[in-house]
């Protein structure tokens, strides 16, 4: 099956990187996540604070994540980060980046989020919940 996925360029920066001037491998992780928000706004057509308002939940939080590092990025780099969902499920969903720099995959990483909303026995705490359909649709509609 075919789903959305968002194509960006990005420059890195100098905040990014290591004394050395290669990206800190935490950082690639604050760049995908940048690029879920983008991908679940574009499904959405709205930005994120909107779409907590108008699905009423609490966001999607992180469950799980891995990365594999092929190439080094540095201060400076010009990439390329696709961002798709690769699978969906009742309220988990996996996601998908994919950051090359001229051309060739540099890193790839891997995460799975859970569609979250106030617990109704206690709001304080979250609770996983149907991702909405019409989300799912344009998520599924390439």
């Amino acid at each position: 099956m075919a789903m959305l996925t968002i194509t960006r360029n990005v420059r890195i920066e100098w905040g990014q990187c290591d004394p050395a001037g290669i990206v800190f491998y935490p950082r690639y992780f604050e760049i995908f996540d940048a690029g879920t928000i983008l991908l679940i706004e574009q499904a959405g057509g709205m930005k994120k604070f909107q779409l907590l308002k108008a699905f009423d939940f609490a966001g999607f939080p992180m469950v799980d994540i891995r990365a594999r590092y092929l190439r080094p990025t540095r201060y400076g780099d010009d990439v390329v980060i696709e961002t798709a969902a690769t699978e969906i499920r009742h309220s988990s969903f996996d996601i998908h980046h994919r950051l090359s720099k001229d051309g060739e995959l540099a890193v790839e990483c891997f995460e799975t989020r859970v569609w979250v909303g106030h617990d109704p026995k206690d709001p304080e705490q979250i609770k996983s919940k149907p991702m909405p359909a019409e989300i799912v649709q344009r998520l599924t509609q390439a």
